[in-house]
């Protein structure tokens, strides 16, 4: 699935970056689009996911890892935790401060999108060949670290 128009448009670094986020956008919407749950905003399934990834977090902590404002995080929790979803607890050496876990029902529901997620993204890697499997292998790597910086 060689496409030619692709290699004349990522000759340059703006060229790429203009493929880049594209493509990367296409990807991120086919792979929103299998989520089980749809009724949740993207800022609350990134709580949810980051908490899956790092346990229990201040108010705080969350806003700073998701980039939000603080009363935006507020609103957030208070909506994923009248869903039963994420719930607030003391935090064990400041009783003035709080930690947000997931429930139990909140990780079964990580776990399902992720399930799902990646089950969808598998059936479309069998399409590939070992070359391109390869490939794709070195760019998540490659990926990975321009999201990191």
């Amino acid at each position: 699935m060689n496409q030619p128009h692709l290699s004349r448009q990522t000759r340059t670094d703006a060229g790429l970056a203009a493929v880049l986020r594209v493509t990367v956008g296409r990807l991120t919407r086919r792979l929103r689009a299998q989520r089980p749950d749809a009724s949740l905003s993207l800022g609350q399934s990134a709580v949810l996911f980051t908490l899956a990834r790092h346990g229990q977090l201040t108010p705080g902590a969350l806003a700073d890892h998701e980039k939000v404002q603080p009363p935006s995080m507020t609103r957030i929790i208070a909506a994923l935790e009248e869903r039963g979803l994420v719930r607030r607890m003391k935090h064990p050496d400041d009783q003035r401060r709080q930690l947000v876990d997931l429930t139990d029902e909140g990780r079964a529901l990580v776990r399902a999108d992720t399930r799902r997620r990646e089950a969808w993204l598998a059936q479309r890697l069998i399409e590939l060949t070992a070359e391109e499997k390869e490939t794709l292998r070195k760019a998540a790597e490659i990926l990975d670290r321009l999201s990191q910086a």
